[in-house]
């Protein structure tokens, strides 16, 4: 029988290679457990926490500053005034602060000032808000304004819960990593006259 038709003798199987436990890795120290464990549970912190912060924080500030709608839109009206005086000059959003005259509920004359275009002549009408009292005041905050509040403090809520958790879980990594330089110092401490011995023979 020839080499070329004798029959191939199989070689010993590699062999298997069996699935090792994350945990029964004799490298992986309990310090790195416990920073796997820890991270994975400030993650889940901030998945759950991020937008349960976001939305209470968004929402409160918007109901507050609902409230403060609806009292000042009670609390404030517009009424027809008189300018005392003409307007001029000029300026980069082209209103200035004018005297003007108006009559509040009670029938008496009021005076103040305000801003009015430039240009505006004396005697023309404008309109104010003033409050119950007849003085003049600022328009009353609006429903866009209390929405806008109310994203703006979502998100510096949102914002403030991710700078905790990277706050959190640097100081943990700066802990640990201060842990283990201290034991690998101790361990080296123990070692390394051993091995100096070995050089001085």
């Amino acid at each position: 029988m020839s080499a070329q038709n004798s029959p191939q003798v199989p070689g010993p199987l590699p062999p298997r290679e069996e699935h090792v436990p994350k945990g029964a890795n004799p490298l992986r120290r309990t310090s790195d457990r416990f920073e796997s464990w820890f991270r994975g549970l400030l993650m889940l912190l901030l998945v759950l926490g991020l937008p349960v912060a976001a939305i209470s924080a968004g929402r409160t500030a918007y109901e507050s500053s609902m409230r403060t709608v609806h009292a000042q839109a009670q609390q404030r009206h517009e009424v027809t005034a008189r300018l005392t005086s003409n307007v001029t000059g000029d300026t980069t959003d082209g209103r200035q602060r004018a005297q003007v005259r108006w009559t509040d509920d009670q029938g008496r004359a009021r005076t103040g000032t305000t801003l009015v275009k430039a240009g505006t002549a004396k005697g023309a009408a404008v309109r104010v808000w003033v409050d119950r009292d007849g003085g003049l005041t600022g328009p009353p905050m609006s429903g866009l304004n209390a929405t806008t509040t109310g994203w703006f403090m979502g998100g510096m809520a949102a914002m403030g819960v991710g700078a905790g958790f990277y706050v959190v879980r640097a100081g943990m990594g700066r802990v640990l990593d201060r842990r283990r330089y201290a034991r690998w110092a101790a361990e080296w401490d123990r070692v390394e006259p051993v091995w100096s011995a070995r050089f001085r023979r």
